[in-house]
């Protein structure tokens, strides 16, 4: 005897059926493609599976006062467009509005079923049931998913309605995290657009401090080359600022939304410099698992600052000008070449002409990198602009070790004007640091500045006359320990000035080569009267 499998009750085939398309709609959320893609495929199993037609994803506007449709299946974006409603209007307004769903049995009965799109020609004719459900995230309603399904007796609309809410809540996730994604991308790319506004507010040169005759020679220089596409080399004593000056130079120029990239030259040996500038291929040498892009690679549309030039070995030396010179490279254990378009910015403390002399520096490549040279001029050739620094220093000191300093007396800024500063605008705020976290009062005194000179007092200003110091001290008693002779020479030169200018003090500082406000504290120093 043969036996028949006993074939599966309605209701069993239904539920195998519903757990299909479950099954398929949840495989489809978690793919990785566009949600678009996502919404659509399961609309189409929908369709498929379970008969349902016009499947349609309805989402509320960012002021949640209208509702478009998004994604329609058997829908053309003409009918797409139509399907336009106010919070409450028709079926769908209804159901996001309420945030409860309905099912018509019939829509060509239906008074509220408003058909805007035009898809259902003959609804009138044919009995077409509608069920819309609404999508929510967090108890708020953000749109509706609808379906039109062909009236047949053995279809149960309030199945219908339970499979298509537990869909909802599938679909509300993927755009919960959609939503999310979204977000925290907007956020980032508006955090991208604040630090590059920020970074090029902090580099402007109108942030680097300083109002003397050297310092304007420097801006109209930065204003000058930023408008160009020329190789810059900066020049000057270490912490003289020539970071900050490529900084604005780059913030200054059309290059400013590309990228600033820095690589120190002193601080990496020369196989690691090699790498760094140009990158690696992978397996290029011990240690090289996958593939590097180089600093020149990252700067493409961008500077590159070189920093520490004069640092450089002879053999990456060659290496450098071909990619100065043609912009092209090719990366460490590569064969392919790479180019790029990269401004390049170099700075060197170094005196390169003497390098040149002695064979430690390629002439070739020194003329392509001084194509708009820039000197920095030391702290001690522009002390104009020392009360500036400390006072920028000062505030910046205070506010970031939490102290209440805000005053220098009037000795310890003499003192302050009165040092060489070897280690410049570096050491200066160095200095000034120092002296705040140490401060027991409100005001920075001598004492905080143990800077080195004769028996502890400061390296004093060397004044400016048109007479040799040996002639000036031939009808002047200058014996005794230095600083006694100094101070001699110092107020002899300064009574002198005072004389031929009739006391005028701004006159007199001209003569002397130095600023009105070091004459003035010398001149209280040592009780002469002026005017100015």
């Amino acid at each position: 005897m043969t036996s028949e499998k006993a074939k599966p009750s309605v209701g069993l085939q239904r539920e195998i059926q519903e757990l299909s398309v479950l099954y398929e709609i949840t495989r489809h959320m978690t793919a990785p493609f566009p949600i678009e893609e996502r919404m659509r495929k399961a609309l189409d199993v929908l369709h498929e599976k379970m008969g349902m037609h016009r499947g349609t994803l309805t989402l509320l506007d960012a002021d949640g006062e209208c509702l478009t449709i998004e994604i329609a299946h058997g829908m053309d974006d003409q009918a797409k467009k139509k399907g336009r409603y106010k919070l409450g209007e028709g079926i769908t307004g209804r159901v996001v509005e309420a945030g409860e769903p309905i099912a018509v049995p019939n829509i060509g009965e239906e008074p509220l079923f408003l058909n805007r799109t035009g898809a259902r020609k003959d609804f009138r004719r044919n009995r077409i049931a509608f069920i819309c459900v609404p999508i929510k995230i967090d108890q708020e309603t953000i749109g509706a998913l609808s379906v039109d399904r062909l009236f047949e007796g053995n279809v149960s609309l309030d199945e219908d309605l339970r499979l298509l809410t537990i869909i909802s809540s599938i679909l509300a996730q993927t755009v919960a995290n959609y939503r999310m994604r979204e977000k925290e991308k907007a956020k980032l790319q508006f955090e991208n657009v604040e630090l590059k506004r920020e970074l090029a507010k902090k580099f402007h040169p109108s942030h680097i401090i300083g109002e003397s005759k050297r310092m304007e020679e420097v801006y109209e220089a930065i204003d000058m080359v930023s408008r160009t596409r020329s190789t810059v080399l900066l020049r000057g004593e270490t912490g003289t600022g020539k970071e900050l000056v490529a900084h604005a130079i780059h913030y200054g120029s059309h290059r400013a939304k590309g990228p600033f990239v820095k690589v120190s030259c002193a601080a990496l040996p020369e196989t690691l410099l090699e790498s760094e500038l140009f990158g690696y291929e992978k397996g290029a040498f011990t240690g090289a698992a996958a593939k590097k892009l180089g600093r020149f690679e990252m700067a493409d549309g961008g500077t590159l600052f070189l920093d520490e030039i004069g640092d450089i070995s002879a053999s990456l030396q060659v290496k450098l000008l071909r990619a100065l010179q043609e912009r092209e490279f090719e990366r460490v254990g590569g064969t392919q070449t790479i180019h790029v378009d990269v401004r390049v910015i170099a700075a060197t403390n170094r005196d390169l002409e003497k390098a040149i002399q002695e064979k430690q520096f390629r002439e070739d490549l020194y003329y392509r990198l001084n194509v708009v040279p820039i000197l920095l001029p030391s702290l001690r050739e522009r002390r104009e602009d020392i009360p500036l620094l400390v006072a920028h220093f000062l505030k910046k000191a205070a506010l970031g070790n939490g102290k209440k300093v805000k005053y220098v007396s009037d000795e310890a800024m003499e003192y302050l004007m009165g040092y060489a500063w070897p280690g410049n605008i570096r050491e200066l705020e160095n200095a000034i640091e120092r002296a705040v976290i140490h401060c027991k009062s409100d005001t920075l005194k001598t004492d905080l500045f143990p800077i080195p000179g004769p028996k502890g007092h400061p390296v004093t200003i060397q004044l400016k006359t048109h007479e040799s110091p040996a002639e000036a001290g031939e009808s002047e008693d200058v014996s005794g320990d230095l600083t006694s002779a100094v101070e001699k020479l110092e107020k002899k030169l300064i009574q002198e000035a005072f004389q031929k200018t009739g006391g005028n003090q701004r006159k007199a500082a001209k003569i002397l080569g130095v600023t009105e406000r070091i004459l003035g504290y010398k001149a209280k120093i040592y009780g002469l009267s002026c005017h100015r």
